[in-house]
């Protein structure tokens, strides 16, 4: 699993649910204010590493069997880092040259998660403590 992958959702969910985080704790603007100008690539970089590893792990299902914790944690990993990837590198990501189709498709996607920004942002801080104390337990 590994100790980048928790750091990473930890940042990337401190950089989804920064609405929620500010309004509790204002003094963590400065943080965030200083990771903001790298959100966009931070979540591109997200999208395409959370789609990676949710296609392996759907084609590693065998290994769910013998690890299933792991198996689970990382399937919620890809999960969140694809989806918070999607909505916080959308500018990024459409400045790839795709079709017209799939820049369409992405703002649908988009469009469809944005309600739940915060909460994954929030689930993501919470799985990438998760992930970190598993790697550095167990």
């Amino acid at each position: 699993m590994g100790l980048f992958t928790g750091i990473w959702v930890v940042v990337l969910g401190t950089l989804g649910g920064s609405s929620f985080i500010v309004s509790r704790r204002p003094d963590a603007q400065e943080v965030i204010d200083q990771l903001a100008p790298y959100q966009g690539w931070i979540g591109a970089i997200s999208a395409l590493w959370g789609g990676f590893t949710l296609v392996s792990q759907l084609l590693n299902l065998g290994s769910m069997a013998g690890a299933p914790l792991v198996w689970w944690t990382m399937t919620a990993n890809g999960a969140v880092l694809l989806a918070l990837g999607l909505l916080l590198g959308v500018g990024v990501l459409k400045s790839f040259d795709y079709g017209a189709e799939a820049k369409e498709k992405i703002d649908q996607t988009v469009q469809a998660l944005s309600p739940y920004q915060v909460t994954l942002g929030l689930v993501g801080i919470g799985l990438g403590i998760w992930t970190l104390v598993y790697s550095l337990l167990l």
